[in-house]
């Protein structure tokens, strides 16, 4: 039942009027709110949620949220109520993996409050009536740019208002961009989550405009940075290469939509995705070299972000391991690499790169020193223009706090933005640094003493990028090193495969010799490239350093780099009982990543007058002008630093320049949108239809009945969209923790699904060999469904490509499809099902049914088990069960004889085949028993 509205008026936080004429809507009726990202959609659904907590007897249920969102929902309804201080408020509480016992469930449905639970187990809960639809007050679901039709949180609305028609459903979302992708995607989502009504609230809406354009707005100093002669250079040749790629993807297919496929929305974040779903369908029909460039678009892009984002060594490091991932092999065919290594503007990009750094020729035999820089190196070291910037606005605020001290509310430190951690850790390491004098023996640059002081005067980044450029160096010795090493292993590996004449002679990672393998690029990258006799960019070095396989173990990640560079170890055993003090706000410089609606909280924390805005975000400007329009004696003045004539200010415009298109789209579609009348009831003529049993003139056996067809269904395969649909062709759906097939349709009928990555894994590991063996064994008509992606080629076998090597992926499937002519001749009773998407599947279960008794969901669930098994106990694992699933041959459906008959991991290790046997299986068994009694010897031990 709903919530009753009859406790007194609550103190809410929402000060703007904007923000309350959304909450007024959401007390009113059910609506789906669309609002614009950076408007503090969290604070309207906390207030939303304050409301119904508050009241004491509602039962309101969050769907989609986050585990960052739930943190974020819960500390403020913890706030709200140190505020209000209602007694019958709970908080929020949250239902996941970690708390997922079917005891601790059904005690956190029965009290009510605010419960966030996780889809997945949301909607077992649901069809297994743990929680009763009728009980639930009302579903607040968030991220409805998700709930598609076969997602599961569609899933979850449907089943809700099946059985609970006088619950209330809000649903929120902040990305509209999404929702332009399809054909009238406002009316397909309205119909997914069963609401009639949108509303929608863009920046420019004509209340949220007059909210945060009044006199309380926040004061903005754009700051235009001008790029350096060499950052311009090497971005232009990267767009110049991204353009290239572009034309030639459009010109090799001409069939497909590609009206999205321009320079300016290759600089968008979701234009590869955009790219690869366009080509997903005919996938298997296009060229090895159009699946390249489509990989190369990726790379390509990273390379603009970091010429932004990096120092200029950090971005010569990360341009030496594309380069040895994309460079040629020896002996390579030109058409086998990536087309834009061939183009000049790939000189550019490494040459200028390196000239950024240092000139002169690097002696690669011998020690380097780790104190000083070899002397036939010049080191130019050219640092990032913001940073200057950064220390002149600096300088600035320091001034401007002396001269005006504050008399707001606000404190005066300092709060600095930016993209993400690492250039957090840039920017502290640059602060930290940019006083201080390199050491005496490493000046050999010609520079004057007075020179140096002058610059260190003003700040500069010379210590840090001399420390930079030695660790790289020593890096860049190490990396040549393990590319020899590397190199001559695969050389070896592939002499022995030659000499033994075997027809698919492939090296460790199963590529064939006459292919270059993607990302498995090698070489000392970096080291003054020139052009090879094919014409692709590569290495005046060694060209043993080129080799495959070298960028999945060498290339930096982020972390690593953070790890190294920025993890400071500290004991403190120095320190007095006068060591620590607290920092005044005007001696506190805070650097800060972007964090979505965490800023939010960012910003009521610090309370800062001054915020510097390294790396631009429209997201943030709106969070800023909400935070200054709601505090009227808080004064905020903002520097926005930004690239001009950068992707950087390309990529700024263009985000918001699709953000507005959306809306307008969605506007226009809601002006001629008819009324959606969803209704998720079973219609009552079919139920009556079901009753008349016509099959009786055919020799039907079966009573008619007025029952929907019954499918038990494991609760794993929750992960997948089927289930979903096969609700939607009014099933009902039996969730259970089955051992034996995934799906059971009839007594005699069951299912083992498998998606292609599953299919394959399963073939290689011997598990669907086990699987088939079980289902023979208690079901009379098995089948394995081999469900195909909706989105992609109905294929297993591509066309064939003259122009680029396809014996690889020939020679899988050829080995795929052995397989499964070897799994039918040993088991001949079991039936293959191609399914070309979820939709087909969902139509041949209901042909499968027909003429069939329902199944006996007790039963389906005892079969493979040991009698006086409680199903219940099996629902979720422990932490055991979940270390036992690690182990090779022990697989969800064999691991639950284990459960029962063994005691402890250690009894399981200790088990002969014998004893393994009628448990998991002689496979399996043998598996179990060869990873418990393997030896590693000196040797191995060593080489680890």
């Amino acid at each position: 039942m709903p919530a009753a509205t009859s406790q007194p008026p609550l103190k809410l936080s929402l000060p703007l009027q904007f923000q309350q004429e959304i909450y007024h809507l959401l007390r009113a009726e059910d609506i789906l709110v669309i609002l614009a990202r950076g408007l503090g959609l969290l604070k309207l659904v906390t207030n939303l949620l304050h409301t119904y907590d508050a009241a004491g007897n509602s039962l309101v249920i969050i769907v989609g949220a986050e585990d960052r969102e739930n943190a974020w929902i819960g500390e403020a309804l913890a706030e709200h109520y140190a505020i209000s201080r209602t007694p019958l408020a709970k908080g929020l509480r949250v239902i996941n993996t970690d708390k997922a016992t079917v005891a601790a469930r059904e005690k956190i449905y029965s009290e009510g409050g605010i419960v966030s639970v996780t889809s997945r187990i949301l909607i077992v809960d649901l069809l297994s009536k743990l929680l009763d639809p009728e009980t639930v007050t009302g579903l607040v679901v968030l991220h409805a740019e998700r709930v598609v039709a076969t997602s599961i949180e569609a899933f979850i609305v449907r089943s809700f208002r099946q059985h609970n028609k006088i619950g209330f459903l809000k649903a929120f979302s902040d990305s509209p961009e999404p929702l332009t992708s399809s054909y009238a995607p406002l009316a397909s989502m309205m119909r997914n989550l069963f609401l009639r009504k949108p509303s929608l609230w863009p920046r420019f809406h004509v209340s949220i405009a007059q909210s945060l354009e009044g006199k309380k707005q926040a004061e903005i100093v754009e700051l235009e940075i001008e790029m350096t002669d060499s950052m311009k250079a090497i971005q232009q040749a990267v767009m110049e290469c991204v353009e290239t790629s572009i034309s030639e993807l459009k010109k090799a297919n001409t069939g497909l939509e590609m009206d999205d496929w321009t320079l300016d929305s290759a600089l968008h974040q979701n234009f590869d995705a955009i790219v690869r779903r366009q080509l997903d369908p005919v996938w298997h029909r296009i060229s090895w070299r159009t699946k390249q460039i489509a990989n190369d678009l990726t790379e390509l892009r990273r390379i603009l972000h970091s010429l932004l984002s990096y120092d200029s060594v950090s971005l010569l490091k990360y341009l030496d391991t594309v380069l040895a991932t994309h460079s040629p092999p020896p002996n390579s065919r030109q058409q086998d690499q990536s087309p834009w290594l061939y183009m000049d503007a790939a000189g550019v990009i490494f040459n200028t790169a390196r000239d950024r750094v240092y000139s002169g020729k690097v002696e690669e035999n011998g020690a380097l020193p780790t104190s000083k820089l070899p002397d036939s190196l010049t080191p130019v070291l050219e640092e990032q223009p913001k940073w200057r910037v950064l220390v002149d606005t600096l300088q600035e605020i320091e001034t401007d706090a002396y001269l005006n001290p504050a008399r707001s509310d606000s404190n005066e430190t300092i709060l600095v933005m930016c993209n993400d951690l690492r250039t957090c850790s840039q920017i502290r390491e640059y602060l930290q640094t940019m006083h201080v004098k390199p050491l005496p023996q490493d000046m050999n640059d010609g520079q004057a003493p007075h020179e140096v002081e002058e610059q260190q005067a003003k700040g500069s980044a010379e210590f840090m990028l001399r420390r930079k450029l030695r660790e790289y160096l020593t890096w860049r010795k190490s990396f040549a090193q393990v590319s020899n090493a590397l190199f001559e292993e695969n050389q070896k590996s592939l002499s022995d495969i030659k000499g033994n004449n075997t027809a698919a002679a492939r090296l460790g990672s199963k590529a064939p010799a006459s292919k270059r393998r993607r990302v498995r690029g090698g070489g000392a990258s970096g080291f003054n490239p020139s052009r090879t006799a094919n014409g692709a960019v590569a290495m005046s070095d060694d060209k043993a350093a080129q080799v495959a396989g070298l960028l999945a173990n060498l290339r930096p990640t982020e972390t690593e780099t953070l790890q190294k560079d920025d993890v400071l170890f500290d004991d403190l055993s120095g320190a007095g009982e006068d060591f620590f003090e607290l920092y005044t706000p005007q001696d506190q410089i805070v650097v800060h990543p972007y964090d979505g609606d965490q800023d939010d909280q960012l910003l009521e924390e610090i309370r800062p007058k001054y915020i510097i805005m390294f790396s631009p975000s429209a997201d943030f400007i709106r969070r800023v002008e909400m935070y200054r329009s709601s505090h009227s004696g808080r004064n905020v003045r903002v520097y926005f630093l930004y690239y001009g004539k950068s992707v950087e200010e390309q990529r700024y415009l263009s985000a918001v320049r699709r953000e507005t298109d959306a809306f307008t789209r969605l506007i226009k579609e809601r002006g001629s949108m008819a009324v959606t009348l969803a209704d998720a009831s079973v219609d009552p003529e079919e139920a009556f239809l079901r009753t008349v049993n016509t099959r009786i003139a055919g020799g039907g056996r079966l009573a008619a009945t007025a029952a929907p067809p019954r499918v038990v269904v494991d609760v794993r395969e929750f992960r997948s969209s089927l289930p979903s649909l096969l609700h939607g062709r009014s099933m009902q759906i039996v969730p259970c923790q089955l051992t034996v097939a995934d799906y059971v349709l009839s007594p005699d009928i069951c299912v083992e699904r498998k998606s292609i990555p599953d299919l394959i894994g399963s073939l290689n590991s011997g598990r669907l060999y086990n699987q088939a063996e079980t289902m023979l064994q208690y079901y009379k008509y098995p089948f394995l469904l081999i469900e195909f992606d909706q989105n992609k080629s109905f294929t297993l076998d591509p066309f064939a490509d003259l122009s680029g090597p396809v014996k690889a992926p020939d020679a899988e499937t050829r080995s795929l499809q052995t397989k499964l002519v070897l799994l039918t001749l040993k088991f001949p009773r079991l039936k293959i099902i191609w399914a070309s998407s979820p939709y087909q599947t969902a139509e041949i279960f209901e042909e499968l049914k027909k003429q069939q008794e329902e199944p006996d969901p007790y039963r389906a669930v005892q079969i493979g088990l040991v009698p006086g098994e409680d199903p219940e106990e099996r629902t979720f694992s422990t932490g055991p069960q979940e270390l036992l699933r690690t182990i090779p041959g022990i697989s969800d459906k064999n691991a639950s004889r284990l459960y029962l008959e063994t005691r402890n991991v250690l009894e399981v290790a200790n088990m002969s085949l014998d004893e393994l046997d009628p448990l998991v299986g002689r496979e399996s068994g043998r598996q179990i028993v060869r990873f418990f009694t393997r030896e590693v010897g000196d040797d191995e031990t060593s080489s680890i």
